[in-house]
């Protein structure tokens, strides 16, 4: 099989991009010092453009945590020396087991710890429990939580919405286990990393109206929150890396590829109107990214339907970010605010 795919036909978002980029310049000269080196990196390791690959070639390829790991082993850091201690597991989804990876800070003793439910991010494509396994500790060492992290079903293999199933399951089995692994299911909270951010709304949507265990609070990392090409930050990020309009063009070419999703409510949060109900949001959006938009307009209907809602942009990084403390400052800001947002909505169910 040829894992490489030509380039794609220019359309009508590339000639919006194309104008938009004129007015508010290349991206990639807005990046900082930091996600600039990581970026230098990434593409020395040979990672190549998402819209240039097959599904099977873009999980092989480097990561930004693969350019982390060459950026620290010249200076000899132990990149899992982080004070978190982590195990393989394995959880249900909606048609069988899935792998799962839990962490506990160390020095964590007795029961009844909050727990948070956090899905990896990859655009329902790509991504793993490796991918995002920094972005998983970082939760748990920095919030003093148990975090559990699962793999659920990937596009194009399994197209829409299967993820979204297995997520609900995933939820439902994280509440049966929760008091095996020494968690409080009083103290639950979801979060994930784009699509990872959009499974964890959806399932604290449909907790809403289950009656049954809901989220304490929800933590989305620039959440895929539309399929809508002509935002302005899709427009300023046509040639942006790791994600621009053509990466996120590809992920929904695969992911929809046998079904008419685009406009169903489990991708295009932002324009719903029954988001009333939730548990407050933490919403963070990277200033290069193609999401940005859609994440800046979920967090209006949230707090139009008078969910407590805090949005940060941080500026001069990417999408994937998050995950990228060890060598991105931005990154380190974001885990802490995330991490003070998680600690204060597990404190008020303590």
């Amino acid at each position: 099989m040829n894992d490489s795919l030509p380039p794609p036909v220019g359309g009508p978002t590339d000639s919006i991009g194309r104008l938009a980029e004129l007015i508010s310049g290349d991206p990639q000269a807005r990046l900082d010092a930091d996600m600039a080196h990581v970026l230098e990196r990434l593409a020395g390791l040979g990672a190549r453009p998402l819209d240039m690959l097959t599904p099977t070639a873009a999980r092989r390829q480097p990561r930004l945590g693969d350019a982390v790991a060459a950026i620290l082993s010249p200076q000899g850091e132990n990149q899992h020396d982080d004070g978190v201690e982590s195990e393989e597991i394995e959880m249900t989804g909606a048609e069988g087991a899935l792998a799962a990876r839990l962490y506990r800070p160390q020095g964590l003793v007795g029961q009844s710890h909050p727990l948070v439910l956090y899905f990896h991010g990859g655009g329902f494509v790509t991504g793993d429990l490796d991918s995002h396994d920094a972005s998983a500790g970082a939760l748990a060492r920095r919030s003093g939580a148990l975090v559990v992290s699962p793999t659920y079903r990937l596009a194009p293999e399994h197209g829409f919405p299967a993820a979204h199933e297995d997520a609900w399951a995933l939820w439902l089995d994280a509440i049966r286990q929760a008091r095996d692994w020494g968690a409080d299911p009083r103290r639950l909270a979801l979060a994930g990393e784009d699509a990872g951010a959009n499974l964890a709304l959806n399932v604290a949507l449909l907790a809403r109206q289950g009656g049954g265990a809901r989220p304490v609070h929800q933590l989305l990392i620039h959440p895929i929150a539309g399929t809508d090409m002509t935002t302005p930050s899709y427009g300023e990020t046509l040639r942006a890396r790791p994600i621009g309009m053509a990466g996120m063009r590809w992920r929904f070419r695969h992911l929809l590829e046998q079904s008419q999703g685009e406009g169903d409510g489990r991708l295009a949060l932002a324009a719903r109107k029954d988001l009333a109900g939730l548990a407050p949001t933490t919403i963070l959006l990277a200033e290069i990214d193609p999401l940005r938009s859609e994440g800046e307009a979920l967090a209006a209907a949230l707090e139009a339907a008078g969910i407590a809602v805090s949005c940060r942009v941080y500026e001069g990084v990417t999408q994937g970010f998050f995950g990228l403390g060890q060598v991105v400052t931005k990154a380190l800001f974001a885990q802490s605010d995330a991490a003070a947002a998680l600690a204060s909505a597990f404190a008020g169910r303590g």
